[in-house]
């Protein structure tokens, strides 16, 4: 079987691109399989002893079990400041490569079944001068799933990505609502008008909790994450 792979993309940054990925891996290893992941370019990093690492990219190896050592072909472009990273990468005077990030991506897939990359902001948030994620989605061509961070703007925000993604010839295999904002009025009859709007069910719903963590919740509820993943597996099929 051949290596499958899914960009994990949002509505903005902050919209829970993680959380889901994290999910995802974990339900993907919990049914045995051998899963790969990357985030390939992110900003908003912390010094270590080792080098620069970004606490998205460390949840993401933690969740699919890898070594320390593997961090930089997973996040072969780290940087400091939490501003686009177009901008800190041209401070930093590095020019963002989709080639060797490609690269990376096929010795990584070359070890797995499974590749789940996630992106950084939206779906055209700018790695360099001339190219946003979604020529990064693009050069690695990958099918996408969309997070839809739910808050208010939410509906205009959903449908501009949704058919950004896929004006851009990209394969859209679906939709997760993560409700970032707890004191979103109405949330449910947003929810029932994203679904409208965007002409299917959410794949799952990740809700906020009191304590500020996040609970993956499949839509409807049920107690296994393998949920996703076999959603995932029948629409790549």
């Amino acid at each position: 079987m051949s290596t499958q792979g899914i960009f994990i993309t949002g509505t903005d940054t902050g919209v829970g691109k993680t959380v889901i990925a994290c999910a995802l891996i974990r339900a993907l290893r919990q049914e045995g399989r051998r899963v790969g992941v990357m985030k390939p370019v992110a900003s908003g990093s912390f010094q270590t002893s080792e080098g620069l690492r970004n606490s998205d990219a460390l949840a993401l190896m933690e969740a699919a079990g890898l070594p320390a050592e593997a961090y930089t072909e997973v996040n072969p472009y780290c940087f400091q400041p939490a501003i686009s990273p177009h901008i800190a990468a041209e401070a930093a005077k590095i020019t963002v490569d989709t080639h060797l990030i490609r690269a990376n991506y096929q010795r990584l897939a070359a070890q797995a079944d499974w590749v789940v990359v996630e992106g950084a902001g939206g779906w055209l948030a700018p790695i360099n001068e001339r190219e946003t994620m979604a020529d990064l989605a693009k050069a690695l061509s990958l099918p996408v799933l969309l997070v839809v961070g739910l808050k208010l703007g939410c509906l205009n925000h959903a449908q501009l990505s949704w058919r950004a993604v896929r004006a851009d010839g990209a394969r859209l295999v679906g939709w997760v609502a993560s409700m970032i904002d707890p004191q979103m009025s109405h949330a449910a009859a947003n929810l029932e008008s994203l679904e409208r709007l965007l002409g299917e069910r959410a794949l799952a719903l990740v809700p906020h909790l009191a304590d500020g963590g996040v609970q993956f919740v499949l839509a409807p509820p049920a107690p296994e994450l393998g949920s996703l993943s076999d959603k995932l597996l029948k629409r790549l099929e």
